[in-house]
């Protein structure tokens, strides 16, 4: 387990954020909810989650900027740390009382994220990284899954809503990963499925239209446990571009190019 300075200053602040997270899940359906667009939904929950953590971070860490689902871009007077912060990742599960979700927290140093932590709060997992430290869940080196037969792994991916640019692409993509995998699975919490990667629980993940708040602590956390992510296309900075590739070497790679399949047909 890593017990770094600042992987304790994350830990402390995502428990702390927790905490109302797991009493406000009890009681989902008293929830104050108003709608931000399609199949993206911001509670109350969102917002007091939010608001601990960054309180949080800018105690431990006064200087550092912020991007905060909820809030936007703050800028810090440091201006080569930037948190990237999500409070509720799967926001529409929690709403509908599905116990998967997860808080996600980022550090970015100097254009490369360099610790993360990914905490389901209803199962108790904390999925921790710190470049060039390992990969951790709650007490336990992680790795990624070692498959090498792509016909055998299980793949996550997300879905775009429709109306959203990129769901004609994702149903062309999505038809040319299902020929090959053994298994393909949609949960709702990008960042949890980047930790179950990391864990060796998914073998493959794809997904484009993100925020840097879902992928920051996923990329880390992934490259720490041994695995390769790069963006959808095959491009080695996913924060920037917003899509990610994930898996083992080999896996995707393969990946990497059953996506190009159906730019190829167009």
């Amino acid at each position: 387990m890593i017990r770094s300075p600042l992987i304790t200053v994350m830990t402390d602040a995502v428990q702390k954020a927790a905490r109302s997270l797991k009493r406000d899940f009890g009681e989902v359906e008293n929830l104050q909810v108003s709608r931000k667009g399609p199949g993206n939904f911001v509670s109350a929950a969102d917002h007091k989650a939010e608001t601990v953590l960054r309180e949080a971070l800018e105690k431990a860490r006064p200087g550092y900027g912020f991007v905060l689902e909820e809030s936007g871009r703050i800028a810090g007077s440091d201006t080569t740390h930037t948190w990237h912060v999500d409070p509720l990742d799967g926001t529409t599960n929690f709403l509908h009382g599905i116990p998967h979700f997860c808080i996600s927290v980022g550090l970015e140093r100097e254009g490369q994220i360099v610790a993360g932590i990914v905490y389901d709060p209803i199962k108790d997992e904390m999925f921790m990284a710190e470049k060039g430290k390992g990969a951790y869940m709650n007490n336990r080196r992680i790795r990624v899954a070692a498959r090498r037969e792509i016909q055998d792994a299980v793949a996550y991916c997300g879905l775009p809503h429709i109306g959203r640019p990129a769901h004609p692409r994702f149903l062309s993509e999505m038809a040319s990963v299902m020929t090959a995998v053994g298994g393909l699975r949609r949960f709702g919490a990008a960042a949890l499925d980047m930790a179950y990667v990391a864990a060796g629980r998914a073998d493959l993940y794809w997904e484009r239209d993100l925020q840097s708040w879902d992928i920051a602590a996923g990329i880390v956390l992934i490259r720490e446990a041994g695995g390769f992510v790069s963006d959808c296309d095959g491009g080695s900075d996913p924060l920037s571009t917003l899509s990610v590739c994930a898996g083992n070497e080999t896996l995707q790679r393969e990946l990497l190019g059953l996506l190009k399949k159906p730019l190829a047909r167009a």
